[in-house]
């Protein structure tokens, strides 16, 4: 059975080898199709692919912009950020100046108003001192008067003559409160 298979497969054509016709026919719809592709699917296959291109051209373009103009934003408001640090710290110096003349003045004024006061003081002191001084002379005055008619027996009326002899009377006094110091 064998010879009659090798016989009739020999005789006949084979299946997977196409016949001339056939061969030619495909090449005519394969040239067709060949150039249909050619000419109109891939002028707008390649439109499409330019558009997409640049789109995203346009759009790194788009980003390369924004990212610039962000970095000149940034860099903006960092030179804004250092002036107004800059500005508090000027704000800071002169409201410390200010705050240190104001304390020296306040401190002269306070100064003052105690030189005023002590002078004041002083100048009050020395008055009361002096009224003590003329009360105490009159006082003693009138006290030597008393003791010096007293020790002499007789009154003493002549208001001049008691004057003299009671400064005289102070005078020794003070003289004597010298020679003591």
């Amino acid at each position: 059975m064998l010879p009659v298979i090798v016989a009739a497969a020999a005789a006949a054509e084979n299946p997977l080898i196409p016949g001339i016709p056939d061969i030619i026919w495909s090449a005519v719809c394969f040239i067709v199709l060949l150039l249909f592709f050619w000419f109109k699917v891939l002028p707008a296959v390649q439109r499409t692919l330019d558009a997409r291109a640049e789109l995203i051209e346009g759009g790194i373009k788009k980003a390369e912009i924004a990212q610039a103009e962000a970095a000149a934003a940034l860099e903006k408001y960092n030179e804004q950020l250092a002036e107004a640090r800059a500005e508090a710290a000027r704000i800071r110096d002169h409201a410390r100046q200010d705050g240190i003349k104001i304390l020296n003045e306040l401190k002269e004024q306070a100064s003052a108003e105690a030189a005023r006061i002590t002078a004041n003081a002083s100048v009050q002191i020395e008055a009361e001192r002096q009224a003590a001084l003329v009360s105490l002379r009159a006082e003693v005055g009138s006290l030597a008067i008393d003791l010096a008619a007293g020790v002499i027996g007789q009154t003493l009326t002549d208001d001049e003559k008691a004057a003299s002899l009671v400064d005289q009377f102070l005078a020794d006094l003070e003289e004597s409160e010298k020679m003591a110091r």
